[in-house]
């Protein structure tokens, strides 16, 4: 079944949707995306995608292109029309189309909707966390809020063919300090040598993610210990576990940094357990 895009108000097939050659999100990067996972057909952390979606126009003073209601409804009929029931949702929401000027067009223009959907197969993304994932370390070199989930992602596509050609799925990213931020695409955790879960603090140089935000309330509740600071590589290689996690992936198990085992170099029970919680919960 051919996959189908809504692009500003109509639902077509996915190789016909288009938009203008002078949109400031392809000339500027000046858009704005979000991602949701579909599981079972429902969307996954509904709330706080939506909550992050709003925070990303304002901070980027956007006008959003219809009320959040209206937007959620697109969503889900782009959902029914591709009879996605295990992938995610994308959309991506620009500034719109006007003649190129660096400063944002006056009067405003309306700006450019677009959500797509991808199907995953869920058989290898279970296969994927069951094994274990390896990831490879580099500077972090992009701009200073990456808090805003905008489309400017040229150094995360950068670290991801890195990544790709290293035979690993995924790059943690090292600031100036000599801590890691996060992933290319994905937030980082570790257990580390002394049994304690971290993940960096929420500032302007990692995405806000939500299924960070939901994993640290699995966290919680499970009475795990727990500190949000950041951690280096070196402690990383030292630690008993490390795992990412993203709306499309949930929590995974990193196996392998830079070459060197995690742990005993399988995935670990914190991982997992957080993993099963996530995927259990409603």
């Amino acid at each position: 079944m051919s996959r189908i895009a809504y692009v500003n108000g109509v639902y077509l097939p996915h190789p016909d949707a288009r938009v203008s050659i002078d949109d400031r999100g392809f000339l500027f990067g000046d858009a704005i995306y979000e991602v949701w996972g579909v599981i079972d057909g429902a969307l996954r952390d509904r709330e706080g995608h939506f909550a992050r979606l709003a925070r990303s126009l304002r901070e980027l003073e956007i006008t959003p292109p219809m009320g959040m209601a209206a937007l959620e409804r697109v969503i889900r009929e782009t959902i029914r029309r591709n009879r996605l029931r295990f992938g995610y949702v994308y959309l991506q929401i620009s500034r719109g189309a006007a003649p190129r000027d660096h400063a944002f067009p006056a009067p405003p223009v309306r700006p450019t909707l677009v959500v797509t959907a991808k199907r995953l197969d869920r058989k290898a993304y279970e296969a994927r966390a069951a094994a274990g994932v390896s990831v490879i370390t580099a500077p972090d070199i992009r701009w200073g809020r990456c808090d805003i989930k905008t489309v400017n992602l040229l150094p995360n596509a950068l670290a991801k063919e890195a990544a790709k050609r290293a035979g690993a799925a995924e790059v943690w990213l090292v600031d100036e300090a000599g801590f890691v931020t996060e992933g290319a695409s994905s937030n980082a955790w570790i257990v580390d040598a002394h049994g304690v879960l971290r993940t960096r603090a929420l500032d302007h140089a990692i995405l806000h993610g939500v299924t960070r935000a939901r994993v640290l309330e699995l966290a919680t509740a499970l009475q795990m210990r727990m500190d949000e600071t950041p951690f280096t590589p070196q402690e990383a290689a030292a630690a008993r576990e490390a795992f990412l996690t993203s709306a499309t992936n949930g929590p995974v198990p990193i196996v392998r940094l830079d070459g060197t085992p995690i742990g005993d170099g399988r995935p670990g029970p914190v991982t997992l357990r957080l993993r099963d919680a996530y995927f259990g919960a409603a």
